[in-house]
């Protein structure tokens, strides 16, 4: 739709936009950063607004919801989404049951969800989470400007444009993308107590981490001085992103295979990070902390959950974004756990990335029959106050107290409904409220990277990998079987291990999808110019 009126309601959200400031840090937590007083009376007051539109459309039978999320089901889902219910049927005459797909074995029941063509209406998603790859099998339902400005209308004036365009696949758009601003980059959680108890440096660089992990497992019997998270498929070394991605400024296009490009080449080109001399030495640097008890020589079989073994003084660091680390220190500050941490960014000087929309999201089953009730709710997720504050925090009183018009103490069932256990960050918004405990330092940490956000001309590529998906599942394979054992230190001849994962790849295909892909990122620039 190219008309006179949409272009006016693109101007005018753009000057919406440029008048408040979208601070957020989601991913696979729920630490944001939120707008001020003003902004959010703006939404709100907008939500009625469109509340009122979307009452336009024919809401006289009751429709009931079926929504799928990724993350533990909360103990007091019952009591927080009875509430809500009784708010979406005054609303919008419906009401939502969700379904959680717990994070031990979500990453395999997802897709069987749609195979089975089970029925259910709404399904959180992301580029870390199917987005793409049910986009392109027909899983999800296009959604069209027609649909989205009548039956979302405030998420569709308040969206930016340039979160609709970085969603789509293929030119068409398959989800209604969060509303917030994300920096992907990753930190290191110390224990920061036994830092200063060995005088050690502070901790800002590989080095000085590397000494950090050293003296930890030289000198702490009983505790892995790193731990990587529950092995769940992971194809890489938990520090790689730190490692390789930001401390080279490199972007992996997809973390399925290991082919990357620099993010200040104009030209795009791609390239195997296996076979660099960068991974070489950071095969050395990893293996001098495996050789030095750096993590336990069952790392990648760890079925333990890493913050609780290092709540209960079994570890002493790992590697997470910056929300949920500032969530951890707020959880073992609150039950007094009486250790000290530190968030120790490694990459400080480094060029930083801004998550791009489709970081969380919420799509449309591709069979569902309640298209307009499940827009209606998107709608009221995002942009009503009242219902997005419950949705996201629980009842007010119990899960959370307010402060304020942006912040929130946890209550005294806060563990009970915890936004960090689950996607609610589907919608999150310029609602969000932040924690009124949220680390300073973390805080400061955040607002030191956003002057230092990259913005490159490959941000909004998405690889369609539809013609080399057995390519891409065979090199998935090769790298668990060949590439984690040798990040981790688990091979004695490194030079060895690496022409072997090498060659493993290319017979596994990776030539393949690297020409590909070169092709396809080629035409994206080519269609930018």
């Amino acid at each position: 739709m190219q008309t006179k009126k949409r272009s006016a309601l693109l101007l005018l959200t753009i000057i919406m936009m440029l008048s408040i400031v979208l601070t957020a840090c989601g991913g696979n937590n729920n630490t944001a950063k939120t707008n001020n007083q003003a902004a959010n009376n703006g939404a709100t007051n907008g939500a009625a607004e469109g509340t009122a539109n979307a009452g336009t459309s024919d809401t006289s039978e009751e429709v009931k919801l079926k929504m799928l999320l990724v993350g533990g089901k909360p103990a007091d889902y019952d009591q927080v989404f009875g509430e809500l219910n009784k708010l979406l049927k005054e609303k919008i005459n419906a009401t939502v049951e969700a379904e959680f797909l717990d994070w031990a074995d979500w990453s395999q029941k997802y897709p069987l969800k749609f195979a089975a063509n089970e029925d259910f209406d709404i399904v959180y998603t992301a580029n870390w989470a199917f987005y793409n790859d049910q986009s392109l099998k027909g899983g999800f339902l296009e959604l069209t400007d027609d649909l989205l400005s009548k039956y979302a209308p405030q998420t569709w004036a308040n969206m930016p444009k340039v979160a609709w365009d970085q969603a789509k696949v293929g030119g068409k758009l398959f989800m209604v993308p969060n509303n917030n601003v994300e920096i992907t980059d990753k930190v290191v959680l110390i224990r920061e107590d036994l830092r200063k108890k060995y005088n050690l440096e502070p901790v800002t660089s590989p080095e000085t981490y590397a000494a950090y992990v050293k003296a930890i497992a030289a000198n702490e019997k009983g505790i892995n001085a790193f731990q990587a998270k529950a092995a769940d498929g992971w194809k890489w070394h938990e520090l790689d992103q730190i490692m390789l991605e930001q401390q080279n400024e490199w972007n992996l296009v997809d973390y399925n295979f290991p082919l990357a490009y620099k993010m200040d080449d104009a030209a795009g080109k791609v390239f195997n990070v296996y076979d660099t001399p960068e991974f070489k030495q950071l095969l050395a640097y990893y293996k001098d902390l495996a050789d030095n008890n750096g993590w336990s020589r069952n790392v990648v079989s760890n079925k333990n959950d890493v913050w609780q073994d290092i709540k209960a003084g079994k570890a002493a660091s790992y590697a997470q974004n910056i929300g949920t680390v500032a969530a951890n220190i707020m959880e073992s500050t609150r039950e007094n756990v009486g250790i000290e941490l530190a968030i120790a960014d490694l990459t400080p000087d480094k060029k930083k990335i801004s998550a791009i929309s489709t970081q969380n999201g919420l799509a449309i089953h591709a069979t569902s029959k309640n298209v307009e009730r499940s827009l209606m709710l998107i709608d009221l997720l995002q942009n009503d106050k009242q219902i997005h504050d419950l949705s996201m925090y629980g009842i007010a009183g119990t899960h959370y107290e307010a402060v304020g018009e942006d912040k929130y103490n946890a209550g005294p069932s806060a563990a009970n409904y915890s936004p960090s256990g689950f996607s609610v960050w589907g919608w999150n918004s310029a609602l969000n409220r932040q924690d009124a405990a949220y680390p300073k330092v973390a805080d400061d940490m955040f607002n030191t990277w956003t002057s230092k956000v990259y913005h490159f001309p490959l941000e909004t590529f998405v690889f369609d990998d539809s013609k080399v998906k057995n390519e891409v599942a065979n090199i998935g394979n090769v790298m668990l079987r060949y590439a984690i054992p040798l990040e981790y230190g688990l091979i004695k001849d490194l030079d060895k291990g690496q022409a072997d994962l090498i060659a493993q790849l290319k017979s596994a295909g990776i030539d393949k999808v690297q020409t590909e892909l070169q092709a396809q990122i080629d035409a994206f620039l080519a269609a930018q110019k």
